[in-house]
């Protein structure tokens, strides 16, 4: 996974100057609502990774303990496990696990951060949207709040 990211990367840093040069926003929004959106995209290949780690270490306990009554698989009333290696490779997985959840959430928040910015720019930054542009978000407010949506030009 990391591979194919690593081989897209070069082509989407060159896409980014084209897709950005017609926009007239500040130099923050225009370019960081990418670099926010590569963090997400690394954030969550690191989750994807740590939950995998998590995995394996889960399938070594499972493989510990196939047969039944097995002695390396008994927990005691504290609810750990009698065999130090098993306890340790469970105490690993939840390590992992929650490795992955932390990377989880910052990667999400990552991409709800370069959604902000996405959003920001398409309705802030122009004064009058170019004539190729398929569809025009349209900000409105409203007494109660403020409505979102979009026209589509045909």
């Amino acid at each position: 996974m990391k591979r194919i990211l690593l081989l897209l990367l070069p082509f989407l840093l060159a896409a980014t100057p084209t897709m950005v040069a017609a926009q007239g926003s500040p130099p923050l929004v225009k370019y960081g609502k990418w670099a926010v959106l590569a963090a997400s995209v690394g954030l969550n290949l690191l989750a994807a990774d740590a939950h995998t780690d998590a995995n394996r270490a889960f399938d070594l306990i499972e493989a510990r303990c196939e047969t039944p009554h097995n002695a390396r698989c008994e927990v005691d009333g504290a609810g750990t496990y009698v065999d130090p290696v098993t306890e340790g490779l469970f105490q690993e997985t939840l390590r992992l696990d929650d490795r992955a959840e932390r990377w989880l959430i910052a990667g999400e928040a990552a991409l709800l951060g370069a959604t902000a910015l996405f959003i920001w720019e398409l309705t802030r930054s122009q004064d009058s949207p170019p004539e190729n542009e398929p569809f025009a978000p349209i900000v409105q407010e409203f007494s109660h709040g403020i409505g979102l949506g979009f026209e589509v030009r045909f």
